[in-house]
């Protein structure tokens, strides 16, 4: 075994100063990846900074037409708050679809978004709905977020605190799930917003989530499945694993992307 100091600040700042003390320090939020490499022997950080008990941290509130959500808000909360509901319901309907109720009700949307897994749900969300991601130091567009597998913008010391998003007037997931983990083999979120029509894919590029800008302009010109029928996702940067191959998941991406622009 290793040790690991374990600290539950009370504020960003106290967390910044126990994250730049340590070592090699790292956040928890919800810890339902981390947690689980350090029981595996593959992450062994010196000290464990536990951001939930921060005040207002897991808030969730709309002002207008646009809605926050506090970094440690779990996928639960997010799933059942009638805020989101009213602003970004498929952001809701996504959050109810993340893993099984042990994982819903401990994991966090800062939490998944931090860690960019390739197969996570929210960094489509997040991608697709053109969403601000705050930290303790700055703002952060989703385009220049997320930077390949398990990759993000975030800095040194730097904490995600809350999430931004501005409504749509339509969007949808829909998603494929690996029947063992339920993460997703291929998710697409699309969204009809502000910046006009984004499409967003999960589970299936190399470098992690991506925007189809194929599907993006055949739906900005005519919003319908049906309008995706000639489009054809490539296969190039597609993952190709014991799950599913490249040709697989192209195909997937265009199944999922029709559903859910019907369900929008």
């Amino acid at each position: 075994m290793y040790s690991t100091k374990y600290h539950k600040p009370a504020s960003i700042a106290d967390a910044t100063a126990a994250l730049t003390a340590g070592e090699d320090a790292t956040i928890l939020a919800g810890g339902q990846t981390l947690l689980a490499t350090m029981k595996q022997h593959l992450a062994s950080p010196s000290d464990l900074v536990d951001i939930r008990a921060i005040d207002g941290l897991s808030d969730i509130s709309a002002d207008g037409n646009v809605l926050t959500i506090g970094a440690a808000a779990t996928h639960t909360a997010v799933a059942s708050s009638a805020v989101v509901r009213d602003v970004c319901p498929a952001l809701a309907d996504l959050a109810s679809g993340i893993g099984d109720p042990a994982v819903r009700n401990v994991g966090t949307i800062g939490g998944s978004v931090a860690n960019n897994d390739p197969a996570a749900d929210y960094p489509a969300a997040m991608l697709a709905l053109g969403a601000t991601i705050v930290t303790n130091t700055r703002e952060i567009t989703a385009d220049d977020f997320f930077e390949g597998l398990f990759s993000t913008a975030l800095e040194d010391g730097e904490i995600i605190t809350a999430v931004k998003i501005t409504a749509p007037a339509k969007a949808a997931y829909a998603k494929f799930p690996q029947p063992a983990s339920l993460f997703a083999l291929v998710g697409v979120f699309v969204a009809d917003g502000a910046g006009g029509v984004r499409v967003a894919v999960t589970g299936a590029g190399e470098d992690g989530v991506f925007r189809q800008g194929a599907m993006e302009s055949a739906l900005g010109a005519n919003w319908s499945a049906g309008a995706l029928d000639g489009v054809a996702a490539s296969q190039d940067g597609l993952m190709s694993d014991m799950h599913g191959a490249a040709d697989y998941r192209a195909h997937l991406i265009a199944v999922m992307a029709k559903r859910a622009v019907s369900a929008a």
